[in-house]
């Protein structure tokens, strides 16, 4: 038995310290199953058996590495050299060779990965793991993801297309005559459960398709939309509006601080003024909060696969030359998205042997398992970098309804009806009508499927028990609810990523890109998810282009809200922001942008609504301060700001904390550690673990007698916000305990209170002696497959899972490890990956993903990086093909039939 093999199956795991637990918001894929009770037992009989037989069937399907393979259908020879941690450059003499070998390396290292988001993808996850998958395939099939991604596919352009085929033909090449046992472990350990199951052949479809999944984890502001909602059912429409409040342009500056729209063109010299329409109030009434309160919980079933929620943004800056030490651009990248194992992304090189019109790509960067291209990286030309644009691009439509009809401008209209039928291992299919409006599918018809989805039943006089803390006993304040008794009211979801569009083109345009023009003709293309994207080239330029499908309201709706289905002036016009019109910027005067999610420009020289609900600007101003402290930066140096950990929060809470009297010695050690700290939160900082669980106690005790289920404070940069807003009134009523009804609560009780349970808290968990608290061993980081990983059986949970990592940073820091206040500390989003390009020295580069290129459980690639990223180190980044060579370890060549 290897070491690796043996650390699995006791739990201690590669790097690890200790055995994982399910944390935070971010839901795996389906488990535990039922039918696992029995592969429990025939996986002790195997590994009973013998270890060595074990070993065998670990083994099988890791990659081939060396030597040499005949893959049908390639027209020359293809290199595929690994470095030590197995990442794989590849070198071909045409597109169509490079992007099939590039398909069969995803396969060879993440192939069961590409099946289960195809499975995902397309509403079918119920085939593979029974009704565990069910919740999410409903509502998959509802919003029709795969149906989309089928109308793309006829968009593309013929070299796109001809890329997705090549990339599937290496795919289906690797499956050609494998087992599942020699495919991965998990199919193994499946077939052991009775999985009757061969994986199909890939498509240019299943590629396509995973774009839905990227586009619906990254969304915009579908959650605030339905927590405004809720949140004025809960405590009005006056006192809701203080937890959204609005983006603090004077504190945070936007990523474009020039320009405006002349002629539908943005010109980033000009000036210009705009403003938007009045809006109608939203519908309000108890079965509409119902319905709104149940599709809540519907959009939670689809499981995400590059994460969710509060967490989930990036960093990405570039400066230029005049603000380095070497006098070239430098670009640097790390996207917040949640923790897997897997990894979300696998690193790759691309590289075609001589550039030509046929063959145009030499590339390298962070890739997708199952999507042909790089996504984020540079090519011998330019580099780019991603964060998450956050438009607003769905809207909530409250329809009224009856069985075949909705009504829109008083008239009667025919609801669309299609059927779906969803197979179910081990079970009956279920049967699914998908009923529609000109808006978008009704989520809220799954809401009353009985068993289906464990989500509020509506009564029979349309009222709702209460749901996650949130009643629907009431009529909104100040509004009376619509209705004249013959209409229902469902919920419709208008989204801009289920109007099929060629953002498949975009991606490959990137990786052939050559400078300014061709990279924001690249982009143009790139409808969903909108994405700020971050750009250096080799001739010293920098900029910056917004990208993204963004639709235009009419006047009756801010898409704040949910919005009334039956008034025409709610909807959307059928326009979209012109891609001209997106803010973009090339060489600023100021030598530097830096995007982390915050507004991306003024709406007070922009007329175009984009959203309201950006990041509030605290990493991005933390990010523009540290960049604008030096002018000689270095890849080092801008690799240390990604590891910056000091915290906003920290700084507007402590004094007030210090000011709090507290009895001396117990209670008030915690304070003690305050008075010295300078706002870090490494991973060994006891004050950091105190302040974060004052920081916890503070909000649960501030909000929690109002605010309760899905409207609790999770602790992320928009409580920053509000929290802040209150610390200087120490009467404001949001402190006063609504439930003490003899007393009324200040500030200064509330702090007191915290600080004393965090002292317990503290004390319980690590030590009575606060110099021995760490941060780092409360916000650790799990990695956890997303199926086996979560089967709930303790033997096979700890083989593919591995943890106890000790992290620093938190959520809304530039070292954004995101955790839960609701939950826990344990971190559920981070950066994935982390990249530093200098544009003068491409082989000069630095690298990081979160976890490891292998998806094989036990393969020494698996999560060999974790370690380093944990420590916040980075690997060597080699671009040119004498670098590539040196550095490689292993050497496959493909090669034809006969060749």
């Amino acid at each position: 038995m290897t070491p690796t093999m043996a650390e699995g199956i006791t739990g201690a795991g590669v790097g690890t310290e200790g055995s994982g637990h399910r944390t935070g918001r971010f839901r795996s894929w389906p488990g535990p199953f039922r039918w696992m009770t029995y592969l429990a037992v025939a996986t002790a009989l195997a590994l009973v058996a013998g270890l060595a037989t074990a070993v065998v069937v670990v083994r099988r399907p890791w990659p081939q590495t060396g030597g040499e393979v005949v893959i049908a259908g390639l027209h020359g020879e293809v290199k595929v050299i690994r470095d030590d941690h197995g990442i794989p450059q590849v070198y071909a003499d045409s597109l169509h060779d490079l992007m099939l070998a590039q398909g069969f390396v995803h396969a060879q290292e993440r192939f069961f990965e590409m099946d289960l988001r195809r499975h995902a993808t397309a509403g079918r996850l119920s085939e593979l793991f029974g009704e565990a998958g069910l919740e999410s395939d409903l509502v998959v099939r509802t919003l029709g993801w795969r149906r989309v991604a089928e109308k793309e596919l006829t968009l593309l352009r013929p070299d796109t297309r001809d890329a997705l085929d090549a990339y599937a033909e290496g795919v289906n090449a690797y499956l050609e005559g494998r087992s599942l046992s020699e495919v991965s472990l998990e199919y193994a350990l499946l077939d052991l459960g009775g999985l009757d199951y061969q994986p199909a052949d890939w498509t240019a479809v299943d590629s396509v398709a995973w774009l839905k999944a990227m586009a619906w984890d990254l969304r915009g502001n579908l959650e605030d939309e339905l927590g405004r909602a809720l949140a004025t059912e809960a405590v009005g429409p006056k006192r809701s509006e203080e937890l959204y409040p609005p983006y603090p342009f004077d504190e945070h500056p936007p990523i474009v601080d020039q320009g405006a729209l002349v002629d539908d063109v943005f010109e980033q010299d000009a000036t210009a003024t705009g403003t938007r329409l009045p809006q109608r109030p939203p519908p309000g009434g108890p079965d509409v909060t119902a319905a709104l309160a149940g599709v809540r919980k519907v959009l939670a079933a689809v499981p995400p696969m590059l994460g969710s929620g509060d967490g989930i943004g990036s960093n990405a800056w570039v400066v230029d030359g005049e603000h380095t030490s070497t006098g070239a651009p430098i670009l640097a990248n790390d996207p917040h998205l949640g923790t897997s194992l897997p990894g979300v992304w696998m690193q790759v090189g691309l590289h075609c042997r001589e550039i030509t019109a046929d063959c145009p790509i030499d590339v390298a960067g962070f890739s997708f398992s199952g999507v042909p291209g790089v996504v984020i990286g540079h090519n011998r030309d330019i580099a780019w970098g991603f964060t998450n644009l956050g438009a607003d691009v769905t809207d909530l439509y409250v329809e009224r309804v009856t069985e075949r009809t909705w009504q829109y401008g008083g008239a009667e209209r025919p609801l669309g009806r299609r059927d779906e039928v969803i197979e179910v291992r081990d079970g009956d299919p279920v049967e699914l009508t998908v009923r529609s409006t000109a808006h978008g599918p009704l989520l809220s018809d799954l809401v009353n499927l009985d068993d289906e989805l464990d989500t509020v039943e509506l009564t029979e006089d349309g009222l709702a028990e209460q749901v996650d803390g949130v009643s629907g006993a009431d009529v909104l304040p100040g509004r009376q609810a619509e209705q004249d008794g013959t209409w229902d009211h469902e919920v419709a979801l208008a989204w801009t990523a289920l109007e099929p569009r060629p953002t498949a083109d975009a991606l490959l345009a990137l990786n052939a890109a050559t400078d300014w023009r061709s990279f924001r003709t690249a982009l143009s293309d790139f409808a969903v998810p909108g994405q700020n994207v971050v750009y250096a080239d080799r001739e010293g330029r920098i900029g910056y282009q917004a990208t993204g499908l963004v639709p235009i309201r009419k006047s009756g709706n801010d898409g704040l809200t949910p919005a009334a289905g039956w008034r025409p002036e709610t909807g959307w016009t059928g326009k979209y922001v012109p891609y001209e019109a997106l803010p973009n910027l090339r060489d600023p005067e100021s030598g530097v942008i830096a995007t982390a999610n915050q507004a991306v420009i003024d709406p007070a020289r922009y007329a175009p609504y984009l959203t309201a609900d950006w990041d509030r600007g605290y990493r991005s101003s933390r990010i523009g301060r540290l960049l604008a402290a030096d002018d000689q930066l270095s890849v080092a140096r801008m690799g240390s700001i990604q590891l910056d950990d000091w915290s906003s929060i920290g700084e507007t809470l402590t004094p007030y904390l210090l000011d709090v009297k507290l009895p001396q010695g117990y209670e008030s050690d915690g304070q003690r550690l305050l008075r010295s700290w300078n706002f870090r939160q490494g991973p060994e900082s006891a004050a950091a673990a105190y302040f974060n669980v004052v920081w916890r106690e503070v909000l649960a005790r501030t909000f929690g007698d109002e605010l309760t289920g899905p409207l609790a404070p999770d602790g992320s940069d928009r409580w920053f916000a509000v929290v802040s807003r209150i610390l200087p009134t120490a009467r404001d009523p949001w402190w006063d305990d609504v439930e003490t009804e003899a007393e009324v609560e200040t500030r200064d009780d509330i702090l007191r209170a915290a600080m004393e349970a965090a002292r317990d808290e503290l004390t319980s968990r690590q030590s009575p002696d606060p110099d021995e608290w760490s941060w780092g061993a409360l916000h650790r980081l799990e990695l956890r497959s997303s199926t086996l990983g979560e089967s709930g059986i303790g033997i096979v949970e700890r083989m593919f899972n591995r943890g106890g990592w000790k992290i620093g940073g938190g959520g809304s820091l530039v070292n954004a490890t995101a955790w839960e206040a609701t939950e826990g500390y344990d971190v559920t989003a981070a950066p994935s990956m982390r990249m530093v390009v200098p544009l003068d020295d491409l082989d000069a580069a630095r690298w990081i993903n979160l976890t490891g290129v292998s998806g094989h459980a036990f393969h020494e690639n698996y999560t060999d990086q974790t370690d380093l990223w944990a420590r916040g180190e980075t690997l060597p980044w080699v671009f040119s093909a004498g670098a590539v060579e040196e550095a490689g370890e292993d050497v496959l060549t493909l090669v034809p039939p006969g060749g």
